[in-house]
């Protein structure tokens, strides 16, 4: 019975057995799809609900979080664990994982940002395991992300939106609220 609780917590943090007989490739890969799937939902979320303050917050968090993160890498030489090159700190995919992860949340609630936070623990996980990041640089990157969401991202507000329109004289912006 003792095992099996024992298993079990370990299950549940994601600390298996089996996940040390991956390769680092694989770990690579699910650090790169983590990533990239975070970066659509940030992007495509409030396009499809037309919700272009979102888009422009989202763009923007994810452009501070990943400016930061390549600052960071100039400005602080490490070597990653793998030897590859002295780009270890902060990590960028950690950065930009939590970014969207973190805008998601603030701008759509815990629905969302729930999923998308496991996603981003999930990437960042994934670079420590592929040998190309330490768990601080990964952890920096994470405060990196968190930080430029908190700072570019609005809570949506469905009674007031800005709608852009165009036609072949004219563009502009309509306010449209709800009451």
């Amino acid at each position: 019975m003792k095992k099996h609780l024992v298993l079990g917590c370990l299950l549940a943090l994601g600390i298996s057995p089996v996940a040390h007989a991956v390769s680092n490739n694989t770990w690579e890969d699910i650090s790169d799809v983590g990533l990239y799937s975070l970066i659509g939902s940030a992007l495509v979320l409030p396009t499809a609900r037309s919700d272009w303050d979102g888009l422009r917050q989202a763009g923007y968090s994810l452009a501070a979080a990943e400016g930061v993160a390549l600052l960071g890498k100039a400005a602080v030489d490490r070597q990653r664990p793998d030897n590859s090159d002295n780009d270890s700190f902060p990590s960028g995919h950690a950065s930009v994982a939590f970014a969207s992860a973190t805008t998601l949340h603030l701008r759509y609630g815990w629905q969302y940002g729930l999923p998308a936070y496991a996603v981003a623990t999930l990437t960042a996980t994934a670079r420590v395991e592929a040998d190309k990041h330490h768990w601080t640089d990964v952890i920096a990157g994470a405060a990196i992300g968190g930080i430029s969401g908190w700072l570019f991202t609005d809570a949506f507000d469905e009674n007031v939106q800005l709608v852009p329109w165009a036609d072949s004289d004219s563009a502009g912006i309509t306010t449209v609220a709800r009451w």
